[in-house]
């Protein structure tokens, strides 16, 4: 559902000032546009933004700020004895949203829950999240076993699961909205005009400009949310979205330039938050391209990157060197693994007993800010001019943020790609299966590496009840990734939320979603 063709970005945001009076409306500066509003077929947090935290709820959520698991749309639920065996009891009146194009005659169920994972296990479809975490072989069926209780009967033990229900991929749809729109023809409308049960009802979407949302009437969870419209203003420089919260054209955005913070904090108008990121920046080789299924290539690449020279004109202090593929504040970092060293000669020499010579190869420098990556295209020009001093020849190329993950799947894809992760549960298999598994091949695993010694360990740990013995299988993975180097890993960094002084009870998520349910404006 688009804005009409005549009401242009601009206009929107004179409509918004003129009714702000009447109704309170909160702007969020948005670095990119969705790539679609079904979080299940995505793994981009700039979707989930639009998607999953405004309009949808799962079984379980994650509490704002914060890791811990709390109930959702279930209000309780049992785990048997062995593990195998989830039981949800879902909470009685929770309404789906009435909009423009679809009016729900029944509120949710049973049927909901099991259609929404149901969809992802047996049918066709780019279920990246999904399937990245190996859900196909541990879910082996879904059963209602009356209109509120449903239960998953599993494979195996699975330690996350909870948490992981909590993620975005697990948003409960409507069925019903599901139905018909199969029967009209247009099952694509779930992507485009979304039905869910969440704080914000879907209200219109101008690509690449401007999302409206308006509150929930009928939102479960009482006297939430806060404002009464939400807007995601759609800015992918980050100096605009500066120039947009100075002059109040916006009361939130992401991802500021990091040469702009001080100046940020030393502004009256401007509220700066900031916390430490659950977060990694990296360079993922195609690990099934030659030269790159080297690993001994791989690591020779790594050794000429000048790490720090990226912190400190990419990051300007907000980013600290990463050596492993999980941040350091997470459970199972392994302290003991040693970094690849900077050392261009070393570099050169590897590259040279591996017969290569003359190498020529792309980086992928990505179109947005992310957290884990203030400028990506900066980034990529210092890892150029690297690589040139080892007598490799790098092109850097670039494509809309949606083409630009989308393509970067491709088996085929030539060189290495820039991105990087930010935790989605807080368990460290949220990055080593997720990111470098080999159900995860094709899809979020953008290195394409799939070496069995590491899947083993990762696959194992996470069928183990004990948090310490799950960690000593983590630092083990840690170890063989290190070696292996399918990665470069460049950086952790700090997230900082630049804000209106008028903006209250605004919190930064450790799990780097930007979250607007319990979000007020002061008068």
């Amino acid at each position: 559902m688009s804005l009409k063709s005549t009401l242009t970005a601009a206009g929107v945001f004179a409509l918004l000032a003129g009714s702000a009076s009447a109704q309170s409306t909160l702007v969020y500066c948005s670095e990119g546009s969705p790539e679609g509003f079904d979080p299940a077929l995505y793994t981009s947090g700039t979707t989930f933004d639009a998607s999953s935290h405004p309009i949808y709820n799962r079984l379980v959520e994650f509490e704002t700020g914060s890791t811990n698991v709390i109930p959702g749309l279930a209000e309780s639920w049992e785990v048997s004895e062995d593990g195998t065996e989830v039981t949800f009891n879902l909470r009685e009146g929770v309404k789906f949203h009435t909009t423009d194009y679809f009016t729900p005659s029944r509120e949710l169920n049973a049927d909901d829950v099991i259609y929404s994972f149901m969809r992802q296990l047996e049918t066709e479809g780019s279920w990246e999240y999904f399937n990245a975490m190996s859900m196909p072989d541990l879910v082996e069926s879904i059963e209602k076993v009356d209109d509120m209780t449903v239960k998953f009967n599993l494979t195996r033990p699975e330690a996350p699961f909870i948490a992981n229900l909590a993620m975005d991929f697990a948003s409960i749809q409507s069925k019903e909205y599901a139905d018909a729109m199969e029967e009209a023809g247009t099952p694509e409308m779930l992507n485009q005009q979304p039905i869910g049960t969440g704080p914000f009802e879907f209200v219109a979407y101008q690509k690449d400009a401007v999302i409206r949302y308006a509150a929930n009437p009928d939102y479960w969870k009482e006297g939430l949310p806060k404002v009464d419209n939400l807007v995601f203003a759609i800015t992918p420089d980050a100096s605009v979205r500066y120039q947009k919260l100075q002059a109040g054209e916006c009361h939130v955005m992401p991802y500021p330039n990091p040469a702009d913070i001080q100046a940020m904090k030393d502004d009256e108008n401007i509220n700066v938050m900031e916390q430490e990121g659950l977060n990694v920046g990296y360079l993922a080789y195609n690990t099934q391209m030659a030269p790159f299924d080297n690993p001994k290539v791989r690591k020779a690449l790594n050794m000429a990157i000048d790490k720090q020279a990226i912190i400190d004109v990419v990051f300007q202090g907000s980013g600290s060197i990463a050596k492993n593929p999980i941040p350091p504040t997470m459970w199972s970092y392994n302290e003991a693994v040693e970094d690849d060293p900077f050392d261009p000669e070393a570099a050169q020499r590897m590259l040279e007993e591996e017969g290569v010579t003359d190498l020529s190869m792309k980086i992928w420098a990505m179109p947005v800010q992310r957290p884990y990556n203030p400028n990506a295209r900066r980034m990529a020009e210092l890892m150029q001019e690297d690589f040139s001093n080892i007598g490799v020849d790098v092109e850097i190329v670039s494509y809309e943020w949606g083409e630009y993950l989308d393509r970067s799947k491709a088996m085929d894809r030539d060189g290495a790609v820039l991105l990087g992760w930010t935790g989605d549960n807080g368990d460290p298999d949220n990055f080593l299966a997720v990111l470098l598994g080999c159900d995860a091949v094709g899809g979020s695993n953008r290195a394409q590496w799939c070496y069995e010694p590491f899947d083993d360990i990762v696959q194992e740990a996470k069928t183990l009840s004990s948090q310490e013995e799950r960690a000593e299988l983590y630092k083990e993975a840690q170890v063989i990734f290190k070696e292996q180097a399918p990665w470069a890993t460049i950086a952790h960094s700090v997230v900082f939320m630049p804000m209106r002084p008028e903006v209250e009870g605004y919190k930064v998520h450790p799990l780097g979603g930007h979250i607007f349910t319990e979000v007020g404006l002061a008068e």
